[in-house]
This record gives structure tokens, C-alpha cells and sequence, in this order.
């Protein structure tokens, strides 16, 4: 019986806590009311992101489709989908979706006939065929689409009627019409009726209807058997069955043995369902879920940093009261429950609202989200409940964060200073400053590991432990900045002293703006330094003012457009100046079966290669060594663009200075040859060397060394330009392969002018070679949403503290009113209060984001001192837009909070 006269005492304390808590939250209910506003704002906080999150949730979840939707999305009104895959036995997953074949099986080899799977199935069995994912192209107006895609299906069957919906008019019945889904009509603007040119020209169709299929709501048509183009050698094989029968495990045996994988309603038999085939289940990695949480929880230090001042400026509007609960007899442990009663209530009740909200957004904008963002139909109206119920506690998790610091408080403070309604001065510890320094510099040190050792998530811990450094510390910079208050002017001293009287609210504030604008800019200098690597890394093909027209086919004497019609086009759409013959050399009899090139001599080749594995040792001996420098492809076998020129085409091909193309050019007219690699040119001599029958293990090769000449301003991909001489010396054969064509002005940066004049030589069936620039990401628009989400933060942050400023300061403005201040003064008060919030947080935050931004790409780039090949570092590159952008926000913050606020100053009787 030992313990038994200790459960009395603990059911009585049990009891009482129970008790404790449940006066405590009819407190913070009946506060909830009295303080609308207020209450209004904590919950607006707390039901966005909730909001958001379970819109996210739940469109993931309807985007998930089960196994019977698939099935009857694949099939429609048939019995049976198959594909011949193989010629021998296969083993397929329960729904068909993937499958192994035996070593004994072949592939199969060409177009499969309907007939040949008809006479697999049992009699009285229909068949029709079906490709999907076809490659299509249209004409556009000036232009050619390549982004569409194309479903070969004769609608009119009774079997393809279930796999679309018509919105308008008709499916094709004949090989010159066609189908549009929604998002090709938009993109080819075209409706029923009008017509559609393929991208070659070749074919025109007629558009009769506007169909959709649910598995692809991108840019699509439809189009008849009849008129599609022939499917390709190994395309795969998909055929919708109509059986006179239930699928039977004989079926689908019989099928399995034959090469054939099978997807009905009902699952294959289990005696066929392997487990060696298909992919491995996608699961979810660790670096992931990691990254996943330290956003989660990023997201949550904001919102727990944007609430607390609501609640610490309730606290203090309920020093009275707290202080008549410890004058009743409540302890500090009682106190704390009442502020934190606060957090529980409004989290559950922003939770609940944020949910409720999040589901029916969802909902309301499935067929939005269906089109524009996963493109293809849900299946069904579900929620994710796991997740929904995790999102909900993440909320009531930050509704009691936020309470934490300000029900500290409130168990702190002095009783009879309580009743009075006088204020305490806060209690500043300078062990908040020393745990602020330490978890900023254990922060960076995070980053800096974690960039060591290329871990995303280490990397992301230790900014987030670098941030609440940072919050820990902002109160200790809020009371240093306040001292600087006497020397400023009336508004903005009193706007200081405020804020450091007030650190509880006005710090949190300021922490949530830096934290937003320390991540933003942090990324921002990390994907303008990508792009700018990138950018050095990136090598035009040919002088972006240059134009190469080419045989689209193989070359022969008639193959090419003459130069009047090529002329009129290139000067009437490019603004064409030089217009060059493009002659390139072979071997006979074969002209294409030799290699000709220029050799690197033995003493200046790396002796490593960049594709073979390297220890770190040989990596560093490689790196020092003078022979391997630049990048990579320096350092495989050289391949060149070997043209024979007399110094015409030469300016246009490598975009070389006037004194480089000079001298180029006489070296030509000298019977030498022109490169653009310095480590071939031997005493201004150059082997040049002729492999014959390059593709045969025995081959013959020639050699001649010219006089030659190195290019060093040449633009563009490595040329070999042989005079007619050299070209002679080494018995070659030439053939105009096209033109070359010097433009007035960068075609590339130009798509319509590039597409007009694309579009102008189309029947000439040439090839077009135009450099338009490296492809960049979307690092400018994800800068700019970076901004726009610091913005706001910061914003809301300086509007929140600014308004609870006011409302905690009305005594002080009364007594301005009373001592003869102006209407504008309170004004500019609020722009003051508002600018120490916005100012000093942006301030803070744009130091935080420059030095993490620096920390990481410091230790990225060491791990590429020791490697070989040589890797380009990543440059430290200011977002000055973005940048920009966030150092005009505080300014904004400022005039909207002298905007909005009344300037009538109020007047109103002194408690104190």
C-alpha cells in the first residue's frame, strides 16, 4: 500500500489546476470580448497562415488521385486498358501501372496492329487504339508552338466517349479536323470553326469542338487517326478493350503471358504481382523533412513574434485586474495561466476559423487550382486530416508562444503598482544580450557547417539559430537606441523612449521584421550570385549578332536556298548587313566519314581527364598544374566547327575585334588556318590532322602543319577555319553547307523578329542557328516575391506596434493636447513610432541577410578550392532591386501610419 496516502494530495492538485485552468479561460473568454479589436487583429494573424496552409493541404490531397479514379479516368466506358510491352511473359502491378519483364522477353519492335492484340483477347472483343502524349506543333501567327501535346483517339467510337467532355461543339470524325481543350484554345486563340496550320505547314485542320480530358488540362488537341502523323518505331502501344465478359485472373494471365500489361477495375491476380518491378515507393528524404520543419518552424517564430505585442499590450491594459487576482490569493504560477489562457483561446478559435476557412477556399477554388496549377482534374472533394490537425495545434502552439513572454511578465509584477494603475519600469537582464550574441554566432557557425558539408537544412538551422540571436538581443538595442533620444526632437524622442518602455511589444515587432527581411535578403544574395556564376559559366554558340542558316537535311548541291532568297528576308526582318557563304570540308569518296581537327601537342595536354574518378590528392596535383586550368571541357578531346574560309565569313562566326579579324584574315589569305584555342599554336605553326574512316578501329590519318593564327577575342563556340589552301594541302573536299549572316541588331533578344523571319524562309526548309542567351531562371520574379513578402511583414509589423503604441499612449497624448501640442504632432508621432519599428528592423535585418548571405557563400566556395575541375566560385552579388524594394518599405510604413492616423490629439482625465 505504499503511495496511498500520497493520492488524496495529488487528486487535489489535480483539481486544482483543473479548477485553475478553467477560471482562467472564462477570463480569457470574457477579455476576448471586451477587447474586439484587438482580439480582431491576433486572430487575423493567426488565421492567414492557417488559412493558407490548409488550402495547400487540402488541394494536395484532392490532387491525389486513388487507384479507382485512375481506373476510370484510363479507361472511361471501356473494360480493359493494354499495352503490349514486351514479346514474352510480363509481370505487372495490381493496377497495370508498372511492370517487369523476364530476361527470355524481347522488345518489341515496331507499330503493333489492333488486330494482332484483338486475336489475344477473347471473342467478340473490341479494340481501339490510343496514343497519348504526342508530340504536336502549331503556327501562331508569327510563330511556332512547340508546347502542346496531342491525344490520337477516334472519339466517335463508343469506347472513346467516356474519355472526354465536350464543352462545344463536336469530336473530329474525319483526318482534317481536330479538338482544342480550353487552355490550347487560349493559347492558339481559336474557337470552333476556325483553323489550325501544323508547325511545318504541311497540314490544316479545322477545329469542331472543345473537348477536355481530365489527365491533361495543359495546351492540348484532339486529333482522328485518320488525320494524325504516324506514330513512332517505338512508341508505346495503349489499347482501350471492350470484353464480352468480366477481366477474369484467366485474362489476365493469358495477357501476361503474351507480353501484355492489363489495367481494369478489379486488381491483377496476386500469383502475377511481382515485387522486383517498377520503382521503389516515393518516400519522402530526410533533407526534405528536415527542410520542411526549419520552415515551418520559420514561419512560426514570424507569427509568434507578429502576435506577442498584441498580448503584452493586453497585458499591461490588465495590470489591474491581474493584480486584484494576487491580491485574492492567486500565485505567480495562476498569473501565467491567465495571460497564457489568452494564447490557448484565440489559437483554438483562430485554428478552428482558419481551417473551416481553408477547407471551403479550397473547395470554392478546386476548378482554378485543377487548371492553372496542377493540370489535371481532382478526384474527389476530400481534406488531409493528419495534416489539418497538425496545422491546427502549429496554431494553438503559436497563440501560446506568443502568450509566453507577456504571462512572464505579468506573474512579475509589482501588486500595488497594479492597483494603482501605475506602470513598472521593465526589468532588462544583460544575460538576454549575452544568450543572443551566443546563439548568433553558434547560428553562423551552423550556416558555415552546414555549407561545408552542402546540407540545406543544417544551412537553414543555423540562420533560423542566427535570427533568435538576433531576437534576443533587439530589446538591448531598443534601450541603446533610446538613449540617443535626448538629443532628437519632440516626435521622434518620444517615439524612442516608447519603444524601450514598451520592449515587450515594440521588440517582438522589430524582431519579425528582420527575421522576414535577414531570410529574403539572405536568398536573394544567394540566387543573384547563381546567376551571375551562371552566367560566367555560360558559352554562346556563335555572336548573338550572327545568324547561321543551314541544310535541314544532308547537304547537296541543291539542297540550299539561293542568296537572293535569303537576301530578301535577311535584310527586310534582320537588318542584314554581310551575308557569307558557310563551306565546310570532308573526305571522299564519303564526304562525312572523316574527323578533322586540330592537334594539341602532348606537353600542353592535362594529363588527367575530367570524367575519370580522381582521388583528393591527384585532384589537388590537377589543380596546381598549369596544363589543367579553365574550365572542363578545355580538357577533353578537342572537337571544332571546321569551315573553310578566305577571312569573309570569319567576322561573323566569331565576333572577333577589327585587329584580330585583321590579322586572322591574312593569315588565311597565306594559306594557314585559324583557331581559338592559344594551346595549339606551336611557333605560330598548326598541325591540322585528317582521321579517315573515324568510325573503323583501323584509320588512316593525315597531317599537315600550316601557319597559324589564335583568335583571342573570338565569341562563341571553338572554330577550325582552313584557308582554300590548307584545305587543298590536306585533300579535302568542300561543300557549301549555308550562309552566314551578319545582323543589324541581336536577333535573339527579339523573339518577333526572330519569328517573323523564321517564318519568312519556312519553305525553304533550312535549319536556323540564332544565339539567344543563356536561359535564365526565375530568380528576378522570386527577388521581387521575397520583397513583396518582406513588405508586407514589415508593414503589418510597424502598423501593428504603431496602433498598440497609441492605444497604450493615449495618457500621453492627452498630455501633449494639455500642454498646447498641435493636431499634427500626433501625427507625426505615429510616423516616428512606426519608423523606429520598420527602420530599425529592416536596418537589422539587411545586416543579418548580408552576413549569412556572406557565411554561406564563403564556405560554399571552399569546396572548391582543392577540387578539380576548376569550378567558378560564387560571387557575392547585392540584389540592388529587391534591396531597393526593401529599403523603400519603411518609408511606406512611415507615411501610411501618418496617413491613418486621426490627428485630433485626445483629451482625457489622468489616472496618475
Amino acid at each position: 500500500m505504499t503511495g496511498t496516502p500520497h493520492q488524496p494530495l495529488r487528486r487535489a492538485r489535480l483539481a486544482e489546476a483543473v479548477g485553475s485552468w478553467r477560471a482562467a479561460l472564462r477570463i480569457a473568454r470574457r477579455e476576448a470580448r471586451r477587447a474586439r479589436a484587438r482580439t480582431a487583429l491576433v486572430l487575423a494573424m493567426i488565421i492567414l497562415p492557417v488559412l493558407a496552409l490548409t488550402f495547400i493541404a487540402a488541394s494536395i490531397d484532392m490532387s491525389q488521385l486513388t487507384t479507382a479514379e485512375q481506373m476510370d479516368r484510363r479507361l472511361g466506358s471501356a473494360d480493359a486498358e493494354l499495352r503490349l510491352v514486351a514479346r514474352g511473359p510480363v509481370v505487372q502491378s495490381p493496377a497495370g501501372d508498372s511492370w517487369g519483364t523476364g530476361v527470355e522477353s524481347e522488345s518489341v519492335p515496331g507499330p503493333v496492329s489492333t488486330d494482332e492484340v484483338a486475336a489475344l483477347l477473347p471473342a467478340g472483343s473490341r479494340v481501339l487504339p490510343v496514343r497519348r502524349w504526342v508530340p504536336f506543333t502549331a503556327r501562331d501567327a508569327d510563330r511556332v508552338r512547340d508546347d502542346l501535346g496531342a491525344t490520337v483517339v477516334d472519339l466517335t467510337d463508343p469506347l472513346g466517349r467516356g474519355l472526354v467532355r465536350i464543352h462545344a461543339g463536336r469530336v473530329p470524325a474525319t483526318a482534317d479536323e481536330i479538338a482544342v481543350n480550353r487552355a490550347a484554345r487560349r493559347a492558339l486563340r481559336v474557337d470552333v470553326g476556325d483553323s489550325i496550320t501544323a508547325g511545318d505547314g504541311a497540314r490544316i485542320w479545322t477545329v469542331v469542338g472543345v473537348v477536355e480530358l481530365p489527365e491533361q488540362l495543359t495546351p492540348m488537341v484532339v486529333l482522328h487517326p485518320a488525320g494524325a502523323p504516324p506514330p513512332e518505331p517505338y512508341a508505346e502501344a495503349v489499347f482501350l478493350a471492350d470484353l464480352p465478359g468480366p477481366v477474369t485472373d484467366e485474362v489476365f494471365r493469358q495477357l501476361n503471358r503474351n507480353g501484355v500489361v492489363v489495367g481494369a477495375r478489379v486488381p491483377a491476380p496476386p500469383t502475377w504481382v511481382g515485387t522486383t518491378y517498377g520503382p521503389p515507393p516515393s518516400r519522402l528524404e530526410v533533407e526534405e523533412i528536415g527542410t520542411g520543419v526549419l520552415v515551418g518552424g520559420l514561419g512560426l517564430l514570424e507569427v509568434v513574434l507578429l502576435v506577442g505585442p498584441a498580448f503584452a499590450v493586453g497585458v499591461r491594459r490588465r495590470r489591474r485586474d491581474l493584480a486584484l487576482v494576487a491580491v485574492a490569493g492567486g500565485d505567480a504560477t495562476q498569473l501565467r495561466r491567465v495571460v497564457l489562457a489568452d494564447g490557448v483561446v484565440l489559437g483554438c478559435l483562430g485554428a478552428a476559423t482558419g481551417v473551416a476557412l481553408g477547407v471551403v477556399a479550397a473547395f470554392a477554388g478546386r476548378p482554378l487550382v485543377e487548371e492553372f496549377v496542377f493540370g489535371h482534374r481532382f478526384g474527389g472533394y476530400r481534406v488531409w486530416p493528419t495534416a489539418l490537425c497538425v496545422i491546427a495545434l502549429v496554431a494553438v502552439l503559436a497563440g501560446v508562444l506568443a502568450a509566453l513572454a507577456p504571462a512572464w511578465t505579468a506573474a512579475r509584477q509589482d501588486v500595488v503598482a497594479g492597483l494603482a494603475g501605475r506602470r513598472t519600469p521593465p526589468a532588462h537582464s544583460r544575460r538576454w544580450l549575452t544568450i543572443g550574441v551566443l546563439l548568433a554566432a553558434g547560428g553562423g557557425g551552423v550556416a558555415a557547417l552546414g555549407a561545408a558539408v552542402t546540407s540545406q537544412s543544417v544551412i537553414l538551422a543555423g540562420l533560423i539559430l542566427g535570427e533568435l540571436g538576433l531576437v534576443f538581443a533587439t530589446p538591448t538595442l531598443v534601450g541603446l537606441l533610446a538613449r540617443l533620444g535626448r538629443f532628437l526632437p519632440l516626435a521622434p524622442r518620444v517615439a524612442v523612449r516608447d519603444a524601450s518602455r514598451n520592449r515587450s511589444s515594440a521588440a517582438p515587432a522589430i524582431s519579425a521584421v528582420m527575421a522576414a527581411v535577414a531570410g529574403s535578403v539572405a536568398l536573394g544574395v544567394f540566387l543573384a550570385g547563381e546567376d551571375a556564376r551562371n552566367d560566367q559559366r555560360y558559352q554562346p554558340s556563335i555572336p548573338e549578332h550572327s545568324v547561321l542558316i543551314t541544310a535541314s537535311g544532308r547537304p547537296g548541291e541543291n539542297s540550299l536556298p539561293t542568296l537572293a532568297e535569303i537576301a530578301g528576308p535577311a535584310r527586310e526582318h534582320l537588318g542584314a548587313g554581310t551575308i557569307a557563304p558557310l563551306v565546310t570540308a570532308g573526305c571522299r569518296p564519303n564526304f562525312d566519314t572523316c574527323v578533322i581537327t586540330a592537334a594539341l601537342p602532348a606537353e600542353r595536354a592535362c594529363p588527367w581527364r575530367p570524367d575519370a574518378p580522381l582521388s583528393a590528392a591527384d585532384q589537388r596535383r590537377a589543380r596546381a598544374d598549369h596544363r589543367c586550368q579553365g574550365p572542363a571541357e578545355n580538357h577533353y578531346d578537342p572537337y571544332f566547327r571546321v569551315i573553310v574560309d578566305d577571312g569573309t565569313a570569319l567576322p561573323i562566326l566569331t565576333g572577333a575585334d577589327p585587329a584580330d579579324v585583321a590579322a586572322a584574315t591574312a593569315t588565311l589569305r597565306a594559306g594557314g588556318a585559324v583557331v581559338t584555342d592559344p594551346r595549339l599554336l606551336v611557333d605560330g605553326r598548326l598541325e591540322v590532322t585528317v582521321q579517315h574512316d573515324a568510325e573503323e578501329a583501323t584509320r588512316a590519318t593525315d597531317t599537315a602543319t600550316v601557319p597559324g593564327h589564335v583568335l583571342s577575342t573570338a565569341v562563341g563556340s571553338k572554330w577550325l577555319l582552313l584557308s582554300p589552301a590548307a584545305a587543298d594541302q590536306l585533300d579535302l573536299v568542300t561543300r557549301q553547307a549555308g550562309w552566314a549572316i551578319g545582323a543589324g541588331e541581336s536577333p535573339g533578344r527579339d523573339q518577333r523578329k526572330q519569328d517573323r523571319f523564321v517564318t519568312a524562309i519556312r519553305p525553304l526548309d533550312v535549319a536556323v542557328e540564332i544565339e539567344t542567351g543563356r536561359r535564365h531562371g526565375d530568380s528576378q520574379p522570386v527577388l521581387l516575391l521575397l520583397a513583396g513578402v518582406s513588405a508586407v511583414v514589415t508593414v503589418g509589423a510597424a502598423g501593428i506596434a504603431t496602433g498598440l503604441a497609441a492605444a497604450e499612449g493615449r495618457a500621453d497624448l492627452s498630455t501633449l493636447a494639455a500642454v498646447g501640442a498641435g493636431p499634427g504632432v500626433r501625427r507625426l508621432l505615429s510616423l516616428c513610432q512606426a519608423g523606429v519599428i520598420a527602420v530599425l528592423g529592416s536596418a537589422l535585418g539587411i545586416v543579418a541577410g548580408l552576413g549569412s548571405a556572406a557565411i554561406v557563400l564563403t564556405f560554399t566556395n571552399k569546396r572548391y578550392t582543392d577540387t578539380w575541375p576548376v569550378e567558378p566560385p560564387y560571387p557575392l552579388v547585392i540584389p540592388w532591386l529587391a534591396l531597393g524594394v526593401l529599403v523603400a518599405v519603411p518609408l511606406l510604413a512611415m507615411l501610411g501610419a501618418a496617413l491613418f492616423t486621426r490627428s485630433r490629439l485626445p483629451v482625457e482625465r489622468r489616472l496618475d
